[in-house]
Protein backbone atom coordinates (compact mmCIF):
# COMPACT_ATOMS: atom_id res chain seq x y z
CA UNK A 1 0.00 0.00 0.00
CA UNK A 2 1.64 3.57 -0.97
CA UNK A 3 2.38 5.63 1.75
CA UNK A 4 0.15 8.53 2.91
CA UNK A 5 1.91 11.74 3.32
CA UNK A 6 2.06 14.14 5.50
CA UNK A 7 0.29 17.90 4.23
CA UNK A 8 1.97 21.22 4.46
CA UNK A 9 -0.26 23.65 6.02
CA UNK A 10 -0.68 27.68 5.30
CA UNK A 11 2.17 29.65 6.91
CA UNK A 12 4.43 26.87 6.50
CA UNK A 13 7.62 28.33 4.16
CA UNK A 14 7.10 25.00 1.86
CA UNK A 15 4.23 26.63 0.36
CA UNK A 16 5.72 29.78 -0.32
CA UNK A 17 8.85 29.17 -2.48
CA UNK A 18 8.82 28.58 -6.17
CA UNK A 19 9.45 25.26 -6.94
CA UNK A 20 12.65 23.62 -8.74
CA UNK A 21 11.98 21.81 -12.21
CA UNK A 22 12.42 18.20 -12.15
CA UNK A 23 15.46 17.57 -13.82
CA UNK A 24 15.91 16.02 -17.11
CA UNK A 25 17.65 12.68 -15.51
CA UNK A 26 14.95 12.42 -13.08
CA UNK A 27 12.31 11.34 -15.61
CA UNK A 28 11.41 7.67 -15.61
CA UNK A 29 13.30 7.56 -12.24
CA UNK A 30 11.92 5.36 -9.02
CA UNK A 31 11.83 8.08 -6.92
CA UNK A 32 9.67 10.32 -9.40
CA UNK A 33 7.11 7.25 -9.84
CA UNK A 34 7.07 6.09 -6.04
CA UNK A 35 6.52 10.19 -5.05
CA UNK A 36 3.49 10.57 -8.00
CA UNK A 37 1.72 6.88 -6.44
CA UNK A 38 2.36 8.94 -2.71
CA UNK A 39 1.32 11.66 -4.00
CA UNK A 40 -2.07 10.32 -5.42
CA UNK A 41 -3.11 8.47 -1.93
CA UNK A 42 -2.35 11.42 0.15
CA UNK A 43 -4.72 13.07 -2.42
CA UNK A 44 -7.57 10.49 -2.53
CA UNK A 45 -7.16 9.74 1.64
CA UNK A 46 -8.12 13.16 2.18
CA UNK A 47 -10.79 13.61 -0.80
CA UNK A 48 -8.70 15.95 -2.67
CA UNK A 49 -8.95 16.40 -6.96
CA UNK A 50 -5.56 17.32 -7.16
CA UNK A 51 -2.30 17.77 -5.35
CA UNK A 52 0.79 19.13 -5.92
CA UNK A 53 4.14 18.39 -4.81
CA UNK A 54 5.09 21.18 -2.59
CA UNK A 55 2.30 19.91 -0.37
CA UNK A 56 3.77 17.09 0.49
CA UNK A 57 6.90 18.65 1.39
CA UNK A 58 8.95 17.99 -1.83
CA UNK A 59 9.68 21.66 -3.59
CA UNK A 60 9.53 20.04 -7.29
CA UNK A 61 7.25 20.99 -10.03
CA UNK A 62 4.56 18.05 -10.21
CA UNK A 63 1.14 18.31 -9.79
CA UNK A 64 -1.71 15.23 -9.63
CA UNK A 65 -4.78 16.33 -11.15
CA UNK A 66 -7.96 13.81 -10.81
CA UNK A 67 -11.11 15.53 -10.82
CA UNK A 68 -14.29 13.41 -9.13
CA UNK A 69 -17.10 13.70 -7.47
CA UNK A 70 -16.41 13.29 -3.51
CA UNK A 71 -17.39 14.78 -0.19
CA UNK A 72 -15.57 17.96 -0.74
CA UNK A 73 -16.82 18.10 -4.04
CA UNK A 74 -19.69 16.22 -5.11
CA UNK A 75 -20.46 17.81 -8.44
CA UNK A 76 -16.99 16.92 -9.67
CA UNK A 77 -16.95 15.67 -13.03
CA UNK A 78 -14.89 12.04 -13.28
CA UNK A 79 -11.74 12.16 -15.41
CA UNK A 80 -8.30 9.71 -15.03
CA UNK A 81 -6.01 11.07 -12.41
CA UNK A 82 -3.01 12.81 -14.90
CA UNK A 83 0.45 13.28 -13.68
CA UNK A 84 1.89 16.48 -15.05
CA UNK A 85 5.54 16.95 -14.54
CA UNK A 86 7.07 20.96 -14.91
CA UNK A 87 3.38 21.83 -16.00
CA UNK A 88 3.08 25.37 -17.87
CA UNK A 89 0.18 26.50 -18.94
CA UNK A 90 0.44 28.78 -22.34
CA UNK A 91 -2.73 30.20 -22.57
CA UNK A 92 -5.65 31.54 -20.60
CA UNK A 93 -9.08 31.97 -22.32
CA UNK A 94 -10.35 35.74 -21.86
CA UNK A 95 -13.40 33.94 -20.80
CA UNK A 96 -13.33 33.59 -16.82
CA UNK A 97 -15.63 31.18 -14.49
CA UNK A 98 -15.86 32.05 -10.58
CA UNK A 99 -16.16 28.55 -8.54
CA UNK A 100 -15.54 27.57 -5.04
CA UNK A 101 -12.05 26.32 -4.01
CA UNK A 102 -10.72 24.64 -1.10
CA UNK A 103 -6.91 23.50 -0.69
CA UNK A 104 -5.67 20.44 1.53
CA UNK A 105 -3.36 23.03 2.77
CA UNK A 106 -6.03 25.29 4.68
CA UNK A 107 -8.07 23.16 6.28
CA UNK A 108 -11.60 24.15 6.89
CA UNK A 109 -11.55 27.40 4.80
CA UNK A 110 -13.29 27.30 1.17
CA UNK A 111 -13.22 30.44 -1.22
CA UNK A 112 -14.90 32.18 -4.64
CA UNK A 113 -11.87 32.56 -6.75
CA UNK A 114 -11.88 33.32 -10.27
CA UNK A 115 -10.06 31.29 -12.89
CA UNK A 116 -9.79 31.16 -16.84
CA UNK A 117 -12.52 28.92 -17.75
CA UNK A 118 -10.73 27.04 -20.28
CA UNK A 119 -6.33 26.82 -20.41
CA UNK A 120 -4.04 25.30 -23.29
CA UNK A 121 -0.61 23.49 -20.78
CA UNK A 122 2.24 21.81 -21.64
CA UNK A 123 3.52 18.98 -19.23
CA UNK A 124 5.86 16.18 -19.60
CA UNK A 125 4.81 12.66 -17.90
CA UNK A 126 6.83 10.63 -15.48
CA UNK A 127 8.63 9.08 -18.41
CA UNK A 128 9.84 12.26 -19.64
CA UNK A 129 7.23 12.27 -22.82
CA UNK A 130 5.69 15.78 -23.79
CA UNK A 131 2.16 16.18 -23.97
CA UNK A 132 0.46 19.47 -24.62
CA UNK A 133 -3.76 19.77 -24.16
CA UNK A 134 -6.46 21.89 -23.31
CA UNK A 135 -8.44 21.52 -20.27
CA UNK A 136 -12.02 23.28 -19.67
CA UNK A 137 -14.31 23.81 -16.44
CA UNK A 138 -13.55 22.11 -13.19
CA UNK A 139 -10.35 20.61 -14.49
CA UNK A 140 -9.30 23.68 -15.97
CA UNK A 141 -9.80 25.62 -12.32
CA UNK A 142 -7.75 22.53 -10.79
CA UNK A 143 -4.79 22.93 -12.85
CA UNK A 144 -4.77 26.91 -12.50
CA UNK A 145 -5.05 25.99 -8.44
CA UNK A 146 -2.18 23.14 -8.53
CA UNK A 147 0.23 25.04 -10.85
CA UNK A 148 0.13 28.09 -8.30
CA UNK A 149 0.95 25.57 -5.58
CA UNK A 150 4.42 25.41 -7.81
CA UNK A 151 4.69 29.15 -7.75
CA UNK A 152 3.98 29.55 -3.99
CA UNK A 153 0.19 30.89 -4.12
CA UNK A 154 -2.16 29.42 -1.98
CA UNK A 155 -6.27 29.99 -3.48
CA UNK A 156 -6.80 32.64 -0.14
CA UNK A 157 -3.87 34.86 -1.65
CA UNK A 158 -6.78 35.23 -4.82
CA UNK A 159 -9.30 35.64 -2.60
CA UNK A 160 -11.01 39.06 -3.29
Amino acid sequence: MAAILPVAQRGETILTLTAAPVSASEFGSEWLLQLAVAMTATMLERNGVGIAAPQVYISKRVIIVASRPNPRYPDAPEMDAVVMVNPEILAFSEQTCLGEEGCLSVVNQRGEVARAQTICIRYYTIAGQRVETTFEGFPARIVQHEVDHLNGVLFVDRLT
